[in-house]
């Protein structure tokens, strides 16, 4: 999978998924647009890209703001011309029982995990379709299916509609050359799952529920989703796939 002086924007890149899929891109001859809305964390993956012989341009935005994603995608216009490569990624999920949960960590979830989807789809989809096609990956989450998880109501609710949304962008992107699929990963190592793997209980039954018997590691996603990005998958357009190790089974 060479994408040779293709532009990626992936989306919440400054830690986790978002940064491995940013470096696995990078390593695979991409120019990567690195967006994050924590400035700090945004530069350091753009400065690994660059350290790495790779090209990168650090891209501090909060993507659930339209205007902040206009004026990001003409930095990226500016400095590469176009974007082939779209990987929404961005995403927050705060823990609190339905009862405790307040509007406006409601709102703040759907407003980056779905409508920063939508926002960045919408605005790079216009690109593309003057591009004459492009490809995007909506990373969702297995909780969007069949595998709820207790106290992320808001959490739950942005990445089941986030699946909904990549098919029905699927289906009308199709006509602009333009392939739409999600990825839907289990539990993986990074920072966000601190909370789970720090409790023995939880461990315990998840790991009982994998059939690999382990939780998942960035670089378990990153291959599904430049897969889904490269030629080989130009058949592709409006799945969402599991990466979870067996949990989930459809």
């Amino acid at each position: 999978m060479n994408f040779t002086d293709k532009v990626v924007l992936v989306t919440g890149a400054g830690r986790g998924i978002g940064k491995a899929i940013a470096i696995a891109f990078a390593q695979a001859g991409a120019r990567v647009a690195v967006n994050d809305i924590n400035p700090e964390s945004c530069t350091t993956t753009a400065d690994e890209i660059t350290a790495s012989s790779g090209q990168a341009l650090a891209c501090h935005a909060d993507v659930a703001n339209k205007l902040a994603v206009q004026s990001m995608l003409i930095d990226i216009e500016d400095r590469w011309g176009r974007v082939d490569i779209l990987i929404n990624n961005a995403g927050v999920e705060p823990h609190k029982p339905i009862m405790q949960l307040d509007e406006w960590d409601w709102n703040r979830t759907i407003d980056v995990n779905l409508n920063g989807a939508f926002l960045c789809s919408q605005s790079v989809g216009r690109m593309m379709q003057q591009q004459g096609g492009g490809a995007i990956v909506n990373i969702a989450s297995i909780a969007g299916r069949s595998a709820g998880l207790r106290d992320r109501s808001a959490y739950v609710a942005s990445k089941t509609g986030l699946i909904g949304f990549t098919k029905e962008c699927a289906r009308e992107f199709a006509a602009y050359n333009i392939r739409v699929n999600a990825v839907c990963p289990g539990v993986i190592i990074t920072e966000m799952t601190t909370h789970l793997r720090e409790n023995e209980a939880q461990m315990k039954k998840w790991l009982e529920d994998i059939p690999l018997g382990r939780l998942g590691d960035p670089e378990d996603v990153t291959g599904l989703v430049l897969f889904l990005c490269s030629a080989a998958a130009r058949y592709i357009t409006g799945q969402a796939i599991h990466v979870d190790g067996g949990k989930v089974m459809l």
